[in-house]
């Protein structure tokens, strides 16, 4: 089962970024001037999920993904390897998916006041087919928490202050800290979108909060940037050539950068809740921090070392929440100050692996580099 299970992970990842190239040679027009676009104003054949901006919608094309087990081809018709209109053609998997799209939402309407109690996941748990006869091996086999739960309970052995004051000890002391105001890193990015080869990636962050990477792909350069209010991703993988990042996927583009420069973090959110746990068997400090009207973010520290090793945050869609976690190691010391060498990136789209060669502390960059970007062009072959 876990191999199976493994294997379509891996399929959907695989076909997934099939799918999403699909869409652009399929639906492909120019980005609007203001405003994100609509998901039924720019996909075909769109019945149910209209109202929601594009990346939204391809968010839940990840949450449907993550929670039936699939990819693109599991649904789409197999017209699709020859011809990207497929993608519109209504199958029976996918009038099915409308059904259950009414469905969730009139239960969460009925009984939940509106609020997005249930999702896909709630009845399928990563299976194609919800269950309906319990398991003695989940009664009696071993009780495994997860350690990315949105809900924490507290723990009083540590204080917020106190785990940001090991964190900025850790990381070479708040003076070094508060002295990064840029930085330049190059290394290699590895992702379902470069077919598992390593290629050239370039990250650029600026204090307190912008953020741009280029990752250099043989078909033309692929960029993300956020300018401390608007994101922005010109990728060969995203649905359009130029995709406005709304939502969850703007507050995590602004975590991203956010947490370029550490020190800023503590003031971002208005409340903080303390928890542990474990990860890989290492005990584990979480910090919980929220915002009015946001969905929390959780962050782990190294009990240790007290260095930051995990995020993770949550972005609502259409048919229910969704994660995306962020993994830090290797730090290395940069003019006296630690920094992660590895990210791993992790969502229910994809996973981008980053391995950083070098990174240059306190270097001019131009404002430019964090404007939105030039709509995605293809080199011609």
């Amino acid at each position: 089962m876990r191999l199976g299970r493994r294997r379509a992970w891996f399929g959907a990842l695989v076909i997934l970024n099939m799918c999403v190239l699909g869409a652009v040679a399929a639906a492909r027009q120019a980005a609007p001037a203001q405003g994100p676009l609509m998901s039924e104003n720019y996909f075909k054949n769109i019945q149910v999920l209209k109202g929601i901006p594009v990346d939204e919608f391809m968010d839940t094309m990840g949450m449907f993904a993550a929670s039936l087990g699939y990819d693109c081809a599991s649904c789409h018709s197999s017209q699709l390897y020859n011809d990207r209109a497929a993608f519109a053609i209504a199958t029976p998997q996918i009038q099915r998916a409308r059904q259950m799209i009414v469905m969730m939402q009139a239960i969460n309407k009925q009984y939940f006041g509106g609020q997005p109690r249930m999702s896909c996941f709630t009845c399928h748990r990563g299976q194609d087919r919800p269950g309906n006869i319990p398991s003695l091996a989940i009664q009696y086999g071993e009780l495994v928490d997860d350690p990315n739960a949105m809900t924490i309970f507290p723990d009083t052995r540590n204080t917020v202050e106190q785990v940001f004051n090991k964190y900025m000890t850790a990381l070479g002391g708040a003076q070094r800290v508060a002295a990064l105001n840029s930085y330049v890193a190059t290394g290699m990015y590895t992702g379902f979108n470069t077919g598992g080869s390593a290629i050239q990636v370039e990250i650029y962050a600026r204090a307190p909060n912008q953020r741009a990477q280029v990752v250099r792909m043989q078909q033309g350069p692929a960029i993300k940037t956020f300018d401390g209010r608007e994101a922005w991703a010109a990728e060969g993988w995203r649905p359009m050539p130029l995709l406005q990042l709304t939502g969850g996927n703007l507050e995590g583009a602004k975590l991203e950068a956010l947490t370029q420069f550490p020190g800023g973090i503590q003031k971002a959110y208005a409340t903080w809740q303390v928890s542990g746990t474990l990860l890989d068997d290492k005990s584990t400090t979480i910090l919980q921090g929220s915002n009015p009207n946001e969905l929390p973010v959780n962050f782990y520290f190294d009990a240790e070392s007290g260095l930051l090793v995990r995020i993770v945050r949550w972005n609502r869609t259409a048919v229910g929440i969704v994660p995306t976690q962020i993994d830090y190691s290797d730090y290395r010391d940069v003019n006296g100050l630690k920094m992660p060498y590895h990210i791993v990136l992790t969502w229910t789209d994809g996973q981008n692996t980053y391995e950083l060669k070098e990174i240059r502390p306190n270097v001019q960059i131009d404002a430019a580099r964090f404007a939105r970007p030039a709509p995605y062009a293809p080199k011609p072959q």
